[in-house]
């Protein structure tokens, strides 16, 4: 399960740090799009898969424009010997990374986000706020 939060910059080339807890549970090959809360997602070989095999059950015509943006903007990567991971300029601007960076874990996946704005994000949406969420979850 991925969980915890690290905290990198990113090198002169773009290239990031990605966490070894992470790297071994995901494998080498990774993938790096889009996503939601202008942050980007990485999911390992296995749920890349398994969602995948998810999009291939869905009509076109209902799934064409998540496809777009998933699919589109996404990017395979492998760390090399240190770890690190190259970041596209295209996913660095949509998740507005300038230097430094956050690697979370979300269990199945992990997200990277521009440091600053992830200290924002966290500011609004405080346990109080997703308190019916975790109601809605029997927690």
């Amino acid at each position: 399960m991925l969980m915890g939060r690290y905290e990198y910059s990113l090198d002169a080339k773009s290239r990031v740090n990605f966490p070894p807890k992470f790297r071994a549970e995901m494998g080498d090959n990774l993938y790096v799009t889009k996503w939601f809360d202008g942050c980007l997602v990485v999911y390992g070989e296995r749920r890349w898969q398994s969602l995948d095999e998810k999009f291939a059950r869905l009509p076109v015509t209902k799934s064409r424009d998540l496809r777009r943006i998933i699919y589109g903007n996404a990017t395979e990567v492998q760390p090399d010997k240190q770890g690190s991971i190259l970041l596209p300029q295209y996913l660095k601007d949509h998740a507005k990374i300038q230097k430094d960076i956050v690697v979370i874990g979300a269990r199945d996946y992990a997200e990277i986000w521009d440091r600053q704005a992830y200290e924002e994000y966290e500011k609004t949406n405080d346990f109080s706020s997703i308190e019916g969420k975790l109601d809605d979850m029997e927690f």
